[in-house]
């Protein structure tokens, strides 16, 4: 009977250990991320799961004021990857994550549609009566990166568009609604041909610094710094670099 009892425990110890999933394997991860990451976290994250087999990485990319918003409502998250400390501090103001760590630096350029008809040159000429000007809205991280240009430059002038987003920024150069917009240098090339853009100097006193922290409460706490990891280390530098981010 002894024996017997030792067979059947031992039995299903194995089953047990069968069972088990190793530490960190499977799962998922969610990520609030700013639009303007949209191309480079996805890379990352088919990185994430290529090297972390059964483990999904969820994205939501939006205006980071959105976001930050949706997470202190309560929206499930990981990881938040802001385009602006202020953002983010709307986060860590609430006690939801602790210090969060700069990751990439991104700044304006001027978009405009292929072939530029407006001959737009300078960031002047967004002022010019006729030249139609998209522009984020003045609360998101790219709208006061560009009030900060336009003050810095001297420049004013009444966009026929305030958009929640940059890449809703950007939609409206590619379907040629507008004749230029301020967008991120990053998502320039995301738009292939479509869009050219146009560096100016007063873009360098308008740099947003990009901060990204795993959430206290994170429901994946072990996959989400696993995450962070990922975009901070040599290859996460190298992805962010290719889509044109600074290194803080």
């Amino acid at each position: 009977m002894r024996r017997l009892l030792l067979t059947v425990l031992a039995a299903a110890l194995v089953l047990a250990g069968c069972g088990a999933e190793p530490s960190g394997a499977g799962g998922k991860v969610t990520v609030f991320a700013a639009a303007s990451l949209t191309e480079s976290f996805t890379r990352l994250g088919e990185a994430f799961e290529a090297a972390h087999p059964g483990t999904a990485v969820t994205f939501n990319f939006g205006s980071s004021a959105t976001l930050a918003q949706q997470i202190v409502q309560g929206a499930p998250a990981d990881v938040f990857a802001a385009a602006s400390p202020a953002t983010m501090r709307t986060v860590t103001d609430a006690s939801l994550a602790d210090e969060p760590v700069t990751f990439a630096r991104n700044k304006l350029e001027i978009a405009v549609p292929a072939g530029n008809p407006a001959n737009v040159r300078v960031l002047a000429d967004l002022a010019d009566p006729g030249v139609k000007v998209a522009l984020c809205a003045e609360q998101v991280p790219c709208g006061a990166a560009a009030a900060q240009a336009l003050e810095a430059a001297g420049v004013r002038l009444t966009p026929v568009t305030l958009e929640q987003d940059v890449k809703a920024t950007l939609t409206k150069v590619r379907l040629g609604e507008v004749d230029a917009a301020l967008v991120y240098r990053t998502d320039v090339p995301a738009a292939g041909g479509e869009v050219l853009g146009i560096p100016f100097p007063e873009a360098d006193r308008a740099v947003n610094d990009y901060p990204i922290v795993v959430l206290g409460d994170a429901p994946a706490g072990d996959l989400a710094r696993r995450f962070v990891e990922l975009v901070l280390s040599p290859q996460g530098k190298d992805v962010l670099a290719k889509a044109g981010f600074e290194a803080p």
